[in-house]
């Protein structure tokens, strides 16, 4: 009779399939309890279940979708800096403007960012590289007391190294500086230039996840937001970074269309707080900033609106789909990256069909293959419904910004997919005033003329392998 024996290293490996196979159900119990969207929760109790060898270790670099961690350091128990926020806040209410009752997108706006509309400001809107870097060197040039600076990515490049320069003559011109750049976004900035920087008295600072032992494989939770702050009189947001591509210079990509912003006024405090919370997050310093506030005789309308992973909701998703309801007219939204869930898709869905203009502005090239590919498999869900994609002819357009109405205008760092939705920091400023509005509808007039409107058809009538990788990717669109 034929008997089976196992030696000690079968055993061992039963053991530890047998492991890994517990570990996986307590992940999948995680996610059931912790991942923000059904559509994530499937994917990754799908993965856990079947493929835990490879699920595992995924879903400890991707998994979570919640930022606990900045929460607990934003609200935790350092005085100082809970006080500035309470004073920041209360000074503004001396700007804040009195809403509408019609004014219910407002009315969330300010609810989800936590910081009012205010009178007094003054926006220049600053079109493409050229001049964002034109405007930005001036004004930091001319601080006299500190420098803010928050960035996703910084290149050692051309552009780079004068950044860097600048900000090491003005460090040795005794002018304080905070360097904050996200450690994945940056991941190839040296530590030779960051060195230099140091070395002139620069403060310098990653932003990141990381922060303890369980977290160290965690890549979600990017600070994508762009801030610069000069003195607290003077503020820039939108949506470049530092690099020789953002201005034209990459062989790749050509031409580069982006859209930046400079801000003076009471929205300057807003913003200087935004970064005030993200730089005490990553070396739980509160650094000595001017909170006196200037008032503007423009006196246009704005509201500083940050997001991100340590909101209670998914405030961006929020105010995309309230600019849909709420439109009645036009709504216009210039993003390099197309990937709505659900609720945004119908939002706009509906929004098309009671004759709205309803107007999504992509890139024709790809930066980021996946999410270029998921963009292609909304095309029979967004155009039967009658809202228009346009495809961006002149080089790569990167730019974050929307139109609602003749009512308000936006620039900021928020793209439209995931990452933005539910996983990335941002920050984006909403604006009011007429002329503004007329500026950037004058401005995405001229991009659409530069841009080609797309049939379903170049969806529907692609090659077979072409429409399966668009719709694989869009299976990963809660991952990516």
């Amino acid at each position: 009779m034929f008997e089976f024996k196992m030696d000690a290293s079968t055993w061992w490996g039963i053991l530890g399939i047998a492991v890994f196979y517990v570990v996986g159900i307590l992940h999948i119990l995680h996610a059931l309890m912790h991942t923000r969207t059904s559509q994530g929760t499937i994917a990754w109790v799908v993965s856990l279940m079947f493929m835990p060898f490879l699920a595992i270790p995924l879903y400890w670099l991707l998994g979570r979708s919640k930022f606990g961690g900045y929460v607990r350091a934003r609200r935790g128990n350092d005085a100082q800096l809970r006080q500035i926020a309470k004073d920041m806040r209360d000074s503004l209410k001396e700007y804040a403007i009195d809403l509408p009752d019609e004014a219910i997108f407002e009315r969330g706006a300010e609810e989800l960012g936590g910081l009012p509309f205010t009178r007094g400001n003054r926006l220049e809107l600053l079109i493409n590289g050229e001049k964002t870097f034109e405007h930005l060197f001036i004004s930091m040039n001319r601080a006299q007391n500190y420098i803010c600076v928050n960035f996703f990515i910084v290149k050692n490049d051309k552009i780079g190294r004068k950044f860097q320069r600048t900000l090491i003559e003005k460090a040795k011109a005794g002018v304080r500086v905070y360097f904050l750049f996200d450690e994945i976004g940056s991941h190839k900035l040296s530590s030779t230039y960051l060195g230099e920087l140091e070395d002139a008295g620069v403060k310098c600072q990653s932003f990141g996840a990381n922060r303890f032992w369980w977290s160290r494989l965690q890549l979600n939770f990017r600070n994508h937001r762009k801030i610069v702050v000069v003195d607290g009189n003077e503020a820039f947001l939108g949506g470049l970074n530092v690099g020789d591509e953002y201005l034209g210079r990459s062989k790749h990509f050509g031409a580069w269309r982006d859209t930046h912003l400079q801000i003076w006024g009471p929205a300057v405090q807003a913003v200087q707080l935004v970064f005030l919370e993200d730089w005490f997050w990553a070396c739980d310093e509160v650094p000595e900033l001017s909170w006196k506030t200037d008032v503007e005789s423009e006196d246009q309308i704005t509201a500083i609106i940050p997001t991100g992973p340590a909101d209670p909701v998914d405030s961006w998703k929020m105010l995309v789909t309230e600019a849909a309801n709420s439109s009645r007219e036009k709504l216009w939204i210039a993003s390099p990256y197309f990937v709505p869930d659900d609720g945004v898709m119908i939002a706009l869905q509906l929004a098309a069909m009671r004759g709205v203009d309803v107007r999504i502005l992509l890139p024709n090239r790809a930066d980021h293959i996946l999410v270029w590919l998921s963009g292609y498999s909304y095309y029979e869900q967004a155009i039967p419904f009658n809202v228009k994609i346009f495809r961006f002819q002149d080089g790569f357009l990167h730019q974050k910004v929307m139109l609602i109405d003749e009512r308000m205008a936006t620039v900021g760092t928020a793209n439209l997919d995931n990452r933005s939705f539910r996983l990335n920091f941002e920050i984006t400023a909403f604006c009011s005033d007429a002329k503004f509005i007329r500026d950037i509808r004058e401005m995405l007039e001229g991009d659409f003329l530069n841009s080609k409107q797309v049939a379903v058809e170049e969806f529907t009538e692609k090659p077979f392998l072409f429409r399966a990788a668009c719709r694989a990717a869009r299976l990963m669109a809660p991952l990516q």
